[in-house]
């Protein structure tokens, strides 16, 4: 598997995190993926309204030539969005790991406001080392 994205969604649709990890999908400009962060959390509330049952939790996948996404919904409403190659194996693992890393390096900052861009070194590097194991595994 190879992991091309992460992006962190804020619970008002706005993109508080992207970084690359491959060069196999386009770079895109910084608007166009601000646009497609605030697509993608649209459709993930209104799938959320819509799901069988009433109490789903709104799109989980989603999946295009050769590559897909993965969204991970915390219970605070802040989104994790991996890009990713197909297959997608242990996906499930790796977005509890990325949360894990928030918590300890972003949530635990007294000097980081919630909802707002994620500036902290400690996140960028724990989150490279993980990209790297994940893209090697």
């Amino acid at each position: 598997m190879t992991v091309h994205a992460l992006w962190v969604i804020n619970k008002a649709g706005g993109l508080v995190f992207s970084r690359s990890y491959s060069d196999t999908l386009p770079p895109l400009p910084l608007n166009t993926v601000l646009i497609l962060a605030g697509t993608l959390h649209g459709v993930h509330a209104i799938t959320s309204r819509i799901s069988p049952g009433g109490g789903g939790g709104g799109m989980e996948s989603f999946e295009a030539e050769g590559w897909g996404g993965r969204v991970f919904l915390t219970a605070t409403g802040t989104k994790f969005v991996v890009l990713h190659s197909l297959p997608h194996p242990g996906l499930e693992e790796l977005l509890l790991k990325v949360y894990e890393i928030y918590a300890d390096a972003v949530m635990k900052n007294p000097f980081h406001t919630p909802e707002m861009p994620i500036n902290s070194s400690l996140f960028e590097t724990r989150l490279q080392a993980l990209m790297i194991a994940a893209n090697t595994a």
